[in-house]
């Protein structure tokens, strides 16, 4: 059974800083396209970050320069280190796995509280 579990999300002051976190079991993380994305309340749900199995990095410009992604495939985990938080940055974070022939999973997300 494949899940992907986030964790590190929580309630912060604008300027700080979260790290969170997506453990993948059940699936090898390293030959998957991980991403991150997010869906603030009234909001479509969008691509923050994503890392190929290669390594490769793409940022949205929203967050670039503030927010970065990194993968340990060691440990199957992608991790989604946020600095300078916004409150525009609330939202619920959710982890996705995808690859070519294969099915996309999700994680049940992680709620992110930027206050002002």
């Amino acid at each position: 059974q494949v899940q992907l579990v986030e964790s590190g999300g929580g309630l912060v002051q604008a300027g700080g800083s979260l790290r969170l976190s997506c453990a993948a079991s059940g699936i090898i993380a390293a030959i998957y396209n991980m991403c991150w994305y997010r869906q603030g309340s009234g909001y479509q749900r969008e691509l923050v970050a994503s890392i190929t199995s290669g390594g490769s990095t793409n940022i949205a410009d929203r967050v670039k320069g503030r927010f970065n992604i990194s993968r340990d495939n060691a440990k199957n985990t992608v991790y989604l280190q946020m600095n300078s938080l916004k409150p525009e940055d609330t939202a619920v974070y959710y982890c996705n796995a995808n690859r070519a022939g294969s099915r996309t999973y999700w994680g049940q997300g992680t709620q992110v509280t930027v206050s002002s």
